[in-house]
């Protein structure tokens, strides 16, 4: 699986590098003709990502230990596993990649947030849809499902806004996170099923 996903990122890096110009297009539509009243708002909702991601399996793992119920103490650690493993993932495919911020290759970008070494895939947009759909696969309930994923592409979108990544960066974190939770929740279940034919043989 982890292969996988390396492979459909390094495709969609290779089909980038053709399609640049429609991608820097789009995020010069972005963030040259952005409602600038709004930058304070998406430097907000950029920042989230953290503490949301962070606060998620923590509060959750609180709640499961207050009501010493294991389930809940499960669902906040698969949460955290997935943002592990989005992290893990998305720094690994910077450092291989090794894509230039938008700004730096496009000074006429007005940046209006700080970014790190290189853009691909967005850091902030894995994470959150780490988050989102670990926590839709967790508690499939659509008043959580709903919020979690505006949450999530909101902090995508607030980067094109920033003009700190490019579209194909946004989707690529999407990708990343989304697979990473999913990925993590297979190999749980796969664990689990495992620990299960354990205790039955003993």
């Amino acid at each position: 699986m982890l292969k996988n996903i390396s492979y459909l990122l390094l495709l969609l890096s290779l089909t980038t590098s053709y399609s640049q110009n429609a991608d820097i297009d789009l995020l010069r539509e972005i963030n040259l003709n952005r409602n600038q009243l709004l930058d304070g708002t998406m430097k907000f909702l950029s920042d989230t990502d953290a503490y949301i991601s962070l606060g998620t399996p923590a509060v959750i793992y609180t709640i499961g230990l207050l009501e010493k119920d294991p389930n809940i103490k499960k669902q906040a650690i698969y949460i955290g596993k997935t943002i592990m493993v989005s992290t893990f993932i998305t720094i690994a495919t910077k450092y291989t990649i090794k894509r230039e911020r938008p700004f730096v290759t496009y000074p006429f970008l007005d940046k209006q947030s700080d970014g790190g070494n290189y853009t691909f895939p967005s850091g902030h947009t894995s994470v959150a849809f780490a988050t989102a759909t670990a926590l839709s696969i967790a508690k499939p309930k659509w008043y959580i499902i709903a919020p979690s994923f505006m949450w999530a592409g909101a902090v995508g979108y607030s980067r094109m806004h920033l003009g700190v990544h490019y579209p194909s960066d946004v989707l690529a974190g999407a990708i990343v996170g989304s697979g990473s939770a999913y990925l993590t929740y297979k190999i749980n279940k796969w664990i689990n099923k495992k620990l299960e034919k354990n205790k039955t043989k003993s």
